[in-house]
């Protein structure tokens, strides 16, 4: 489904200088291929199991992560990033050029953002060979919207609440959940402070109150067909036909 999209994409040909970053869980050869072939890169993150060529022989990058971190510690340099919206990230971050099974030459980064390396880093990996870690991790800061649609979209859309059967029927499902995911965006906002979260900024926006709204209006546009269907002598029976027809 990556390989798909990305083809789709670059057929379209919508965002001509936009390179890609994307999930551990998605990295093949079929995937990375591809988007080389369009003259792009990409920036992904590893797991710390996966293995790379060190000192001539195989190792666990988290393994080197470690030697690194007590044995060289001068070699994590502080940066500071300006990432997506301008937000201003400060990391401690290794680089270098490593070879991989089936991937060959690619860059890894290593990436702590505490200044005593004490949280466990984050494996950044890309086929730009030429970029340093700042690039990379600029890059890979785009991801993050991804994941915040994803957890919206299964908690607010019902994103992974349909069971079905056929690829066409889950491409279906996708799509609406993506319309109803952007009209939740795009809504106008009503509601007291009781619909608002604690953590969210004064005089901005929650989803909280978007969806609160969008129910409001489907419950009033709802009652409103109920009511002209009554003025108009209808009987329950048939009231509930048109709502809830069979």
């Amino acid at each position: 489904m990556a390989v798909e999209i990305v083809r789709q994409i670059e057929t379209e040909g919508k965002f001509p200088s936009a390179d890609y970053a994307f999930d551990q869980g998605v990295l093949s050869r079929p995937l990375t291929e591809l988007i080389e072939e369009k003259g792009k890169h990409w920036v992904t993150e590893v797991e710390r199991s996966r293995n790379i060529m060190w000192n001539g022989q195989w190792q666990r990058v988290d393994q080197v992560a470690e030697e690194l971190k007590t044995q060289h510690r001068e070699s994590f340099r502080h940066k500071s990033v300006r990432c997506r919206n301008q937000e201003q990230r400060e990391i401690w971050a290794f680089t270098k050029v490593v070879r991989l099974k089936k991937y060959g030459r690619k860059r890894l980064v290593i990436v702590h953002e505490k200044s005593d390396l004490s949280e466990a880093p984050r494996f950044l990996l890309t086929d730009a060979l030429h970029w340093d870690a700042n690039r990379v991790f600029n890059t890979w800061s785009y991801r993050w919207p991804v994941e915040t649609f994803h957890e919206f979209s299964k908690q607010l859309v019902g994103f992974e609440s349909a069971q079905l059967r056929n690829e066409e029927a889950v491409k279906r499902h996708f799509c609406l959940s993506c319309v109803a995911q952007s009209a939740l965006q795009s809504a106008s906002c009503s509601g007291g402070k009781s619909e608002r979260f604690n953590q969210a900024p004064e005089n901005e926006s929650t989803i909280g109150q978007r969806l609160y709204t969008l129910t409001r209006e489907a419950l009033h546009n709802l009652l409103q067909l109920t009511q002209n269907l009554l003025a108009q002598g209808k009987s329950t029976e048939q009231v509930l036909a048109v709502i809830m027809p069979q």
